[in-house]
């Protein structure tokens, strides 16, 4: 048991080092540390926990006490820690949430809160159990353009509203990248309806104030993996590292020559395998790729949504429709990508998320009955992980800011946004349309009502 004094600061302890947790531990241990100190990283992979120790102490922080992930509920004991930092694979994310929310401490995790209808269960179980906080990092709310749409449909400009369009592109630099890495394997991550889509089914969520009802989806692996070997793109190898025939396939991903993905993957492999830069259409993918999904809410509107994966730029549409007219958002993040660059990644798109390009661009507008259209203003953007939505989210997250526009996302917002993405998969499925109440009735859920 540790015996080392305490100094006022909340004492956080985070599992998972691959590279989202950077942002976090930096938060921890160096933006915010005159409020959060950083006493525990837990890994399955000694030598990423090495890592990150080694930037830390670089960029002027301690370095923290390793454990391996069976030591998890011990390093808890021992660091006597109030909050735990999950950015696990997704689908271990429940087995850490619950373990410690039964130790006593509150909860950060990365989204998807989980992957299934058991995980969500079992961690609105423990919240209620406990009595502890389970937070999601959903950093999207926390994007000024995302927080002024929201400040629009609450004044009640385009009156009540009746339905949504959004349309999400992820162009072939950042789209590729889930079918290189463990995302891949729908066991892993359930798919882009939950990994990826979970971020704007839990926006539109947060705009209407309202809970999804019912899904109705069709989706399909149309470019990547072996099923898009026949549009001619697909090369012969395995992984990237050491095949001659991905020297210059746009899609391959060249860790040799990305200083920290090389150090945080390539070096770790011997510790446990893992490998970062599978050829995108190599066999084993079993996601999709291209999805659209029709959703019923709690509201009475209805949104129609469409993810694709491999376009040839990023960024994303939405079309909300009221009975006082309308607003419409385009947000271009990246109006192309290169063939010399598709495969790198630069920024927060290391983090396996795209980042706003020179080349970005955003308007929002809105259109009432019998009035001209306006503009509406948007604050400039701003440098950083998701446009500085990263820096805003930890900030409120850690306590330094407060949260007027209830961007913090709870363990309740957390399951909301996965149920919407499991009852779209379980839809793909069984070609019909699914009621989120058959999956899960959160009515049900003691201290969890919608």
């Amino acid at each position: 048991m540790s015996t080392e004094p305490t100094d006022g600061r909340r004492r956080y302890a985070l599992i998972g080092a691959g590279a989202r947790a950077e942002m976090f531990l930096r938060a921890v241990a160096i933006e915010h540390a005159d409020r959060a100190r950083l006493v525990g990283l837990v890994d399955v992979n000694q030598t990423r926990m090495d890592v990150h120790n080694r930037w830390l102490t670089a960029a002027g922080a301690p370095a923290v006490p390793t454990y391996p992930a069976t030591g998890f509920t011990r390093m808890l004991a021992e660091q006597r820690v109030d909050e735990v930092v999950v950015t696990t694979v997704d689908r271990t994310h429940a087995d850490y949430v619950v373990a410690a929310l039964d130790a006593g401490c509150d909860v950060i995790t990365e989204k998807p809160m989980t992957v299934d209808v058991d995980g969500c269960r079992r961690i609105l179980a423990a919240v209620d159990r406990t009595g502890r906080r389970v937070s999601v990092a959903f950093n999207y709310r926390f994007k000024p353009v995302h927080e002024t749409v929201r400040q629009v449909l609450a004044s009640g400009e385009i009156g009540e509203i009746g339905s949504v369009h959004f349309e999400w592109l992820l162009d072939v630099r950042h789209g590729a990248d889930y079918f290189r890495r463990w995302h891949r394997d729908k066991a892993n991550s359930g798919g882009l309806l939950v990994h990826k889509s979970g971020h704007h089914f839990d926006l539109v969520n947060w705009w209407l104030g309202g809970a999804p009802r019912e899904a109705y989806a069709m989706g399909r692996l149309f470019f990547y993996g072996e099923a898009g070997a026949r549009h001619g793109y697909a090369r012969d190898y395995p992984r990237v590292h050491g095949s001659p025939a991905a020297a210059d396939d746009p899609f391959a991903l060249h860790l040799a020559d990305n200083p920290r993905l090389r150090e945080l993957y390539l070096d770790a492999e011997s510790s446990d395998g893992y490998q970062r830069d599978l050829n995108v259409f190599a066999p084993g993918v079993s996601i999709e790729d291209d999805m659209a999904v029709l959703v019923r809410y709690d509201t009475g509107a209805t949104m129609t949504y469409h993810l694709t994966a491999y376009a040839p730029w990023e960024g994303y549409r939405l079309m909300v429709n009221g009975s006082r007219g309308r607003l419409e958002l385009e947000v271009v993040e990246n109006d192309h990508v290169s063939a010399a660059g598709a495969g790198e990644l630069t920024g927060a798109a290391v983090h396996g998320e795209a980042e706003a390009a020179e080349q970005g661009w955003a308007s929002l507008t809105v259109r009432p009955f019998w009035a001209p259209p306006r503009e509406v203003p948007l604050p400039p953007a701003t440098r950083g992980g998701h446009g500085g939505a990263d820096e805003r989210m930890t900030a409120v997250l850690l306590g330094a800011q407060t949260d007027p526009l209830a961007r913090s996302a709870t363990a309740r917002d957390g399951a909301l946004a996965l149920l919407t993405g499991l009852a779209a998969n379980r839809s793909m499925e069984t070609g019909a349309p699914v009621r989120v109440a058959d999956l899960l009735d959160l009515n049900s859920v003691r201290g969890v009502h919608v």
